[in-house]
């Protein structure tokens, strides 16, 4: 086993040289993997919590890649936020904080077809910024939902925080 593990292990990996260019995400999880394989003497224990490092990392990486433009109609009496980028549970918190609850007019429209939702917190997420603007007598309207959106949004929309 120790042959295959020397064998298989690319070794330009860890040259000062490549580690200088390398991405301090990437060098942590190569690190820890490391730590957990030569601790526990066991492979796949390394390997899971390797992989689960990855994961935190990348949720961390991505979480503010949801972006909220605000667009005003020239009357003044609809405001359109435009959200692009992918809506997960590590972008729930940032997505409901993008919104200007108190002073929108009367019409607030959400604007998704540069977007994508991806699990039941974005539909949380999406629920609670439609409940904070009903409870400031606001209408709000969700539009271009692409397909696999749109069937998850109908799917959870309501359900999950007990409203509707």
């Amino acid at each position: 086993m120790v042959m295959v593990s020397f064998a298989t292990f690319d070794w330009h990996s860890i040259t000062p040289k490549t580690l200088k260019r390398m991405p301090a995400g990437e060098i942590t999880v190569m690190a820890i993997t490391v730590a957990c394989v030569v601790a526990t003497s066991n492979l796949a224990i390394g390997v899971v919590v390797g992989s689960i490092t990855a994961m935190v990392i990348f949720a961390k990486r991505v979480v503010h890649l949801a972006e909220v433009t605000i667009v005003t109609d020239p009357d003044g009496s609809t405001v359109v936020y435009r959200v692009t980028g992918e809506l997960f549970f590590a972008s729930f918190n940032d997505l409901v904080g993008q919104f200007d609850y108190a002073g929108a007019p009367d019409r607030v429209v959400i604007d998704l077809s540069a977007a994508h939702i991806w699990d039941a917190s974005s539909v949380a997420a999406l629920d609670a910024i439609e409940t904070k603007y009903t409870q400031r007598g606001k209408t709000v309207e969700i539009i271009g939902l692409n397909e696999p959106s749109a069937r998850i949004h109908k799917t959870l929309s309501g359900e999950l925080t007990g409203g509707r």
